[in-house]
């Protein structure tokens, strides 16, 4: 293999085990099995996901297999990296349809001819308790300790459940299993795919690379990317929300979207660093909506942002409401009833539409609404109502 194209997949690694392994991998002259797991805990992939799913698709387009494993099975217990406490326990029933959506939302980066979609219950479901003592015999809890967030937990008297230390153990399984050549994952699973390693060196098989990437920073720029902290983006936002979400973050942390999310070189990123930024964060919310919405969605989201942004004007498509599905067959209704009744998630409550005509952000045709209680009559005509710069919806007669 060329140094270029080892630089390519090397690119924006944080953690390497081990480099001249891994060369002597690539020198075998086969395709390697990397492996990435994902856990179907929510609906939604989010922007944090394709920092390590664009090193798959690296690993694709340089000829290796893809092994996406969904942890089906492991998400019954939940992913201790990174937690201060136990992860809600969820429903087979709610795992199954997050496994679902997660498939479908991964081949949108990945290429699905050449990504082998495994479930680790196809073994775990198989196992009986005896041989789960056999795997917990491998690992220590002084072993275990050494993870910060382990040992943080334990220092802080902070409960920490049997199951979770089986965890990494089962995470490592699953390697075996494979026969996993590679691993990829974000830092905050080192310890994890260094399990890996460890039992598969115990069961005579060779020693997968660990491979991990940085945590994404969420659009607050200052937390990683989490449904927790509300800072995210997600794979199945709209074209709208998601190009506007890229458009919040920071000027810092564009340039992070740009290397970890486009795979910007440095170089090409000290070359943008000269244009004007909001320029440059355009490209790059048209470029990132192209690649998860479909090509030329990005620039049409572009079209319009500047639009109502630029020119004041208002976008050539937004949501659309009878009147009857909003008030029913009432003769007239509270302008904060009809928004709040939208459930768009700029209104998520009739306190928060109370607060956007407070603050005199609501407009109703174009005209500032500065009456707090002020009622509609069922209009002849429809009706446009705009909240902030970039939340339109028409009611139509």
């Amino acid at each position: 293999m060329s140094l270029s194209a080892l630089s390519s997949l090397t690119q924006n690694i944080e953690t390497l085990v081990d480099l001249d392994q891994l060369k002597a991998k690539l020198a075998l002259g086969r395709p390697l099995r990397v492996k990435l797991g994902v856990d179907p805990t929510r609906p939604d992939l989010t922007f944090g996901h394709m920092v390590v799913f664009n090193k798959l698709r690296q690993f694709q387009d340089a000829g290796h297999q893809a092994v996406l494993i969904i942890g089906d099975f492991t998400t019954l217990i939940g992913d201790p990296s990174g937690r201060s406490s136990t992860r809600p326990v969820l429903t087979p029933e709610e795992i199954k349809a997050n496994a679902t959506t997660y498939v479908e939302q991964a081949f949108r980066v990945l290429d699905p001819e050449k990504t082998e979609v495994r479930y680790n219950s196809e073994w775990f479901g198989k196992m009986g308790f005896s041989d789960c003592l056999s795997l917990a015999r491998k690992m220590t809890v002084a072993r275990m300790l050494e993870r910060d967030d382990f040992a943080k937990r334990y220092a802080s008297n902070t409960p920490i459940s049997i199951v979770e230390f089986l965890y990494p153990l089962l995470q490592g399984y699953d390697s075996i299993m494979l026969d996993a050549d590679v691993e990829l994952g974000g830092t905050d699973q080192t310890f994890n795919l260094l399990v890996g390693r460890q039992l598969q060196k115990e069961a005579g098989k060779p020693e997968q690379i660990v491979m991990t990437l940085p945590l994404l920073v969420g659009t607050d720029g200052v937390r990683k990317m989490s449904k927790s902290y509300d800072n995210y983006i997600a794979f199945n936002d709209s074209p709208k929300d998601m190009f506007g979400k890229i458009m919040s973050i920071g000027d810092e942390a564009m340039w992070t979207y740009y290397r970890l999310l486009l795979c910007t070189t440095e170089a090409e990123i000290a070359a943008k660093k000269a244009e004007h930024p909001m320029e440059m964060k355009k490209q790059l919310a048209s470029r990132l909506v192209n690649k998860i919405c479909g090509e030329g969605r990005g620039d049409y989201e572009r079209e319009q942002f500047e639009k109502v942004f630029s020119k004041g004007d208002r976008p050539d498509t937004m949501p659309e409401f009878a009147w009857s599905e909003l008030a029913s067959e009432a003769a007239q209704a509270r302008l904060t009833d009809l928004m709040a009744a939208t459930k768009l998630p700029a209104f998520s409550s009739k306190k928060e539409c109370r607060r956007m005509i407070e603050q005199g952000a609501v407009k109703l045709n174009d005209e500032k609404v500065a009456d707090l209680n002020v009622t509609l009559p069922r209009p002849s005509e429809p009706l446009v109502i705009q909240a902030g710069r970039r939340n339109f919806f028409r009611v139509n007669p």
